[in-house]
């Protein structure tokens, strides 16, 4: 198959590189974000292959279809980012990475948390000046703490599985429970019960209607003063705005976020020479107590050769075949 990846960067080209040597599909490696601009540059494909900040509305599917493609093969888990009724009405499968390696991003999210804690940034910053005072550094035991787990798939299972090993009181919070969140010690709870009783919550559910915007000024004021808030799934779950308020009010006593519900125009680009235009999210980064990472909990050798070897095999099926087992289920055409 032919097959164009839209916003990709070196490490794309490495890792999908190395993986087709088993599949032999003809990859084009182009570094613009797909959206109705640049959705013409994948003339003469059979695949798109997308990512998390790629555009994928009605116009810009109605003008893949246009030209011929027949499969969007995202290379990541989450696919709120694609209009699903238009593919449907295009006839384009769509299909999705959905387990790369959930200890990527669960390890991810306990550095955040073990970070934020112990100020590491911060310390380190101060020894590399000569400042060995300890004086605004403390930090507290996890053992003991309770820890408020948002969505229990794989990440969160891992998660708990990690923080179960400090020591913590794990609560859960999902409309789907899992025996194997119960067997680790986790115990759920509704979310009300969660942010009363947390101190540390993390966010581990994708972005859905119903989830865009969960963690808003409502769900802040019904959390403990000074709650560890980590956010490493989709950044439109949190309001960013509701963020600011509740750190200059003292509620959030610690932010860690790998996400940012307008990344779109900010992460995987080296922006160090410009003036960064979001207000919100230069706000943010002004307070000592907030951590932002720009996406990269999954940004591990696993992960990236798992996302490379899983899109392939899925594009390998669609040719095959004409369908996939990771599709994503999508609306019938009318």
């Amino acid at each position: 198959m032919h097959v164009t990846l839209f916003s990709s960067k070196n490490y794309d080209r490495q890792f999908f590189t190395a993986a087709n040597g088993q599949h032999g599909h003809t990859l084009k490696f182009l570094s613009p974000h797909l959206d109705q601009h640049t959705a013409m540059l994948a003339t003469g494909s059979d695949v798109v292959c997308a990512f998390v900040n790629d555009t994928l509305s009605a116009p810009v599917l109605d003008t893949l279809a246009s030209l011929g493609v027949r499969h969007v093969a995202l290379r990541c888990a989450g696919y709120n980012n694609v209009d699903l009724e238009a593919a449907g009405r295009n006839g384009i499968l769509v299909s999705r990475v959905p387990a790369y390696s959930p200890h990527a991003v669960a390890e991810h999210t306990v550095a955040l948390l073990l970070d934020l804690n112990r100020k590491v940034h911060r310390a380190h910053t101060r020894v590399r000046e000569g400042n060995f005072s300890l004086d605004g550094l403390l930090g507290f035991d996890l053992h003991g703490r309770t820890a408020g787990i948002i969505g229990t798939g794989r990440i969160g299972i891992n998660v708990i599985r990690i923080l179960r090993g400090f020591g913590c009181e794990v609560l859960a919070y999902d409309p789907h429970p899992q025996a194997e969140c119960r067997d680790l010690g986790a115990r759920y709870v509704s979310l009300e019960e969660l942010f009363a009783a947390s101190d540390i919550i993390s966010i581990h559910c994708p972005l859905t209607p119903e989830s865009h915007h969960l963690i808003n000024a409502a769900a802040l004021e019904q959390m403990k003063p000074g709650v560890m808030l980590i956010n490493t799934s989709r950044g439109a779950v949190v309001d960013s705005k509701a963020l600011v308020a509740g750190l200059k009010s003292g509620k959030i006593g610690y932010l860690g976020l790998d996400v940012y519900e307008e990344e779109g125009d900010l992460f995987f680009e080296d922006l160090s020479d410009t003036v960064i235009q979001d207000d919100v999210f230069a706000r943010l980064t002004t307070f000592p107590n907030v951590i932002i990472t720009g996406h990269q909990g999954f940004f591990t050798r696993e992960a990236l050769g798992n996302i490379a070897e899983t899109t392939l095999s899925n594009i390998d099926e669609f040719a095959t075949r004409g369908e996939c087992t990771n599709a994503v289920p999508i609306s019938p055409p009318r």
